[in-house]
């Protein structure tokens, strides 16, 4: 941890990382997918997220502002809290909009009625 987050302990870096910013790329990834926007767009989210977290390292607890390992860890993180967020709220959006094409195959998938298995 002492690479990635110099100086930060573990609850700086769950409040800030996952909670703040997770949540934050979980909205945003419902709300790019809420206005049928493509999935590419919430690189760009995830990206500006990195950025405010590492802001909030550098100016609550004197973190580094540029540090490009951790910046990286972050929009990893806030990229696939966001993604799977797309990917749920995508899934409900076909099922509800197209009730008599599709039906929901698990959480983050749905698949045309009558199709059982496909290779």
């Amino acid at each position: 941890m002492d690479t990635l987050y110099a100086n930060q302990t573990a609850t700086r870096i769950v409040l800030v990382t996952i909670i703040l910013g997770g949540g934050a790329a979980w909205l945003s990834g419902r709300a790019i997918a809420r206005a049928w926007r493509p999935l590419w767009q919430m690189s760009i989210a995830a990206l500006l997220l990195g950025m405010a977290a590492r802001f909030i390292y550098f100016s609550l607890f004197q973190g580094a502002l540029l540090s490009p390992i951790s910046y990286a860890v972050d929009t990893l993180i806030f990229l696939c809290a966001g993604m799977i967020a797309w990917r749920a709220t995508r899934s409900a959006q076909m099922v509800r909009q197209y009730p008599w094409l599709y039906v929901r195959s698990g959480p983050l998938g749905w698949r045309e009625i009558g199709r059982q298995n496909d290779p």
